[in-house]
């Protein structure tokens, strides 16, 4: 019995050694490159790098449903899984960013190629934001039908008038109806000063006055005045000033907006029309022809002027101190005599400029009006080179040399 069991168990050894022999080379294979010889050192087996695992792993996107709250955005959304909103929407087969409470969205967790990291975002827009300035920096002329020298514009329409003689000085599409963006708030304090109001005069701010405003530095329950509302408007561009403004006012907001369409059409201005007292609304629109002779007449209110001319402004609500800067860079740099001006903005409108400038020396007052430059630094370097161009011409077009203003 005995050597029937050391039989048994020498054919079992046997056994284990064959399979050992066949699994073991395997196994050696998948950690280590095949023997060199036997002179030559064998690469110690290594673990793998727990830090190298874990960005692999980060790196790869996992799918997840989300399911969205109440309330909930999808930039919000786009933002929680670290991915651009065009991925989700993508992914989604969404057409735009409306989404419901309790939809259930497909996201790919992690950043790709597609979504960069908020810092290579940031880099990426300060790099175009640069290569934007330099570009509006170098002022660009061209030769006309006659061969004289004149401005390249940049931007989609421009002109320099001379509001004392009704002259077009130069202009390049300034007929063209375009959307003017928040130049319409120069219309809004033209109208509400009409009836001399009582400056003094305390309003409270409404939610609907401050919702969805986009630019303002108002809230529902603030107390302000009239005063304080027309600086806001016009050196902060503030739109819930300007809608406080019209309820306000003896019009009230609808009558306001019809008393601003009546008073463009008294001032022969018949290619302007007005859609709201902020400029919010893409259908607010007139010339750059017509917003020159408007910013003039405007800008002859010593009311609206006076404002327009300020870098800064400060409003106290309650306890609060807020302190607005003026929009307009030319008037924040100081270098050129602003007697008035309005910038606006929205997309469909691009970047617009509105002023009023004395050329140096005492010179004349021009109006010069930049309508769809590209960029937020493009319409006021386009309003300087404009402005220097014509200064180096003052001999030709006045009589009398004057000195471009600086750069």
């Amino acid at each position: 019995m005995i050597r029937a069991w050391l039989r048994w168990n020498l054919r079992l050894h046997c056994a284990l050694g064959a399979l050992l022999a066949v699994l073991l080379p395997s196994v050696a294979r998948g950690q280590t490159t095949p023997p060199r010889g036997p002179s030559e050192s064998q690469p110690a087996l290594t673990l793998p790098d727990p830090a190298v695992s874990s960005a692999v792993s980060a790196s790869r996107p996992s799918r997840v449903t989300h399911v969205v709250r109440p309330g909930e955005t999808l930039s919000a959304i786009a933002r929680r899984y670290g991915v651009a909103v065009a991925l989700v929407r993508e992914w989604n087969g969404l057409q735009g960013d409306g989404i419901r409470a309790g939809q259930r969205l497909t996201v790919y967790a992690g950043r790709s190629a597609a979504a960069p990291r908020p810092a290579s975002r940031r880099a990426a827009r300060a790099a175009a934001q640069a290569r934007a300035l330099r570009e509006a920096q170098e002022p660009r002329y061209k030769l006309d039908e006659a061969g004289v020298v004149v401005p390249d514009l940049r931007a989609e329409a421009a002109i320099i008038y001379n509001p004392e003689t009704g002259q077009v000085l130069w202009e390049e599409n300034a007929q063209d109806q375009r959307s003017i963006a928040s130049i319409t708030k120069v219309m809004t304090a033209a109208v509400f000063l009409e009836d001399n109001p009582d400056l003094s005069r305390e309003v409270v701010i409404q939610r609907a006055d401050s919702y969805r405003a986009s630019t303002t530095y108002l809230r529902a329950g603030y107390k302000v005045t009239v005063d304080d509302l027309l600086h806001l408007l016009l050196i902060a561009s503030d739109n819930a000033a300007a809608r406080a403004l019209a309820r306000v006012s003896p019009h009230g907001s609808a009558g306001f907006v019809a008393r601003m369409n009546q008073k463009a059409a008294e001032l022969g201005l018949t290619s302007t029309y007005y859609a709201d007292p902020s400029g919010l609304l893409s259908a607010n629109v007139s010339t750059a022809y017509e917003m020159a002779r408007l910013i003039a007449y405007v800008a002859s209110d010593h009311r609206i002027a006076a404002i327009m001319q300020k870098a800064e402004h400060t409003v106290t609500v309650g306890r609060r101190r807020i302190t607005v800067h003026s929009t307009n860079q030319l008037v924040m740099k100081g270098d050129v005599d602003v007697l008035g001006g309005k910038t606006g903005f929205i997309r469909k409108a691009g970047y617009c400029l509105a002023t009023l400038l004395r050329l140096p020396q005492g010179g004349p007052q021009i109006a010069v009006v930049v309508l769809g430059a590209k960029s937020n630094a493009g319409r006021f370097w386009e309003t300087r080179h404009l402005f220097n161009w014509l200064a180096s011409r003052t001999n030709d077009l006045f009589g009398t040399p004057l000195e471009a203003a600086g750069n």
